[in-house]
């Protein structure tokens, strides 16, 4: 896989990651710790998005 297709796909997981995001963060029995773990997963893509462009 090419450099330039891998940061799609993680961009892509991102995109989906922050939809559930807002999904679950408007459905009313929503739980806060699942919500965290998704921020910080989304965070962690980002992060590493921006770690594999810089390279």
């Amino acid at each position: 896989m090419s450099l330039g297709s891998h940061i799609t796909e993680l961009r892509k997981k991102h995109e989906a990651l922050a939809s559930e995001v807002e999904r679950a963060a408007r459905s009313p029995g929503a739980n806060d710790l699942e919500i965290a773990r998704m921020k910080k997963q989304k965070l962690q893509l980002k992060e590493q998005i921006h770690r594999l462009e810089q390279a």
